[in-house]
């Protein structure tokens, strides 16, 4: 097994057919099969299912993938360290849920300390990534966030990964229209009064249960539902379909993005505790030290 083949892995997962994978990875189909081949012999395990009308994972497969992401996500960071031509510059990475503040602290903190050269990374991201990038050090700092229906699932999971979590604030339940629709005025409202409207939510992907959302009320079951893995494309579809998404109520006037949004008290209460994770017993560079501090700004509890 060679890292060439767990990045073939990943690619075919994340593809409809093996055509198109190896397009992606700009090598010819046959080598790509021979080479998934090849490693399921050595393996002793089936990855994927081939059938007429295309390819998915098989059982042994996805648990393949999940320690493959993070094999390749460490030999990533190995070779950036030590392979890379800017292995010069100075270092510095961060992993979030979509919380603008989390971002204000990043570009406050290149400001703040502005070294001669360095890579700084901010990962926008789902959950589990965001637990997984900290827990291997792919990220110093994480910016994650429970409410009471998945709050003994988070738990559960900074014990099981060895993060500590430091709450910063805690946030009342709302959601957000856009500017121009009939509800933009009210002062607070029910989900019931909601039942017609789509609800755009962060898609968290089929790797993570509903636990992991990122959104209060883990547990509501909107009547339409619309999941998007992009901001940009999330307000788009709230704009244009009237729509509504649940979130923390802070917006930001200095945000282009959520510029035109506006947030409205929902009757149901799941407050949400957001705050930062980081690995127990690891050493926050000064980089990570100085994030923190931009962070703390920011605390409300």
């Amino acid at each position: 097994m060679n890292i060439n083949q767990i990045k073939y892995v990943l690619a075919v997962a994340a593809s409809s057919s093996m055509r198109e994978a190896a397009t992606n990875l700009y090598i010819s189909q046959p080598a790509l099969s021979a080479s998934i081949r090849e490693l399921e012999d050595e393996l002793g395990i089936l990855l994927f299912d081939r059938t007429n009308k295309g390819i998915s994972l098989t059982d042994e497969g996805r648990e393949f993938l999940v320690y493959a992401k993070k094999a390749l996500g460490q030999y990533e960071i190995l070779e950036d360290r030590y392979l890379s031509k800017n292995r010069d510059r100075e270092r510095f990475s961060v992993s979030t849920q979509h919380y603008t503040f989390s971002i204000k602290a990043f570009t406050e903190l290149i400001k703040r300390v502005d070294p001669e050269k360095y890579n700084f990374s901010i990962h926008e991201t789902k959950t589990a990534e965001v637990l997984d990038d900290v827990r291997s050090l792919k990220s110093e700092v994480g910016i994650i966030s429970f409410s009471g229906a998945n709050e003994s699932v988070l738990k559960k999971l900074f014990k099981e990964y060895n993060l500590e979590f430091v709450p910063l604030m805690r946030k009342e339940t709302y959601i957000y229209v856009w500017k121009d629709h009939e509800l933009a005025g009210r002062e607070q409202i029910s989900l019931e009064e909601l039942k017609d409207y789509p609800c755009v939510l962060f898609d968290q992907s089929d790797d993570s249960n509903f636990y992991l959302t990122e959104e209060a009320l883990a547990d509501y079951d909107p009547l339409k539902l619309v999941r998007s893995d992009d901001r940009a494309t999330s307000m788009e579809i709230i704009a244009d379909l009237h729509g509504y998404s649940i979130g923390s109520g802070m917006l930001s006037g200095e945000n282009v993005i959520l510029g035109g949004l506006v947030s409205i008290k929902l009757k149901e209460e799941d407050p949400l505790t957001i705050g930062y994770i980081t690995r127990k017993g690891s050493d926050l560079s000064s980089y990570g030290k100085a994030y923190i501090e931009e962070l703390e700004r920011f605390r409300e509890i």
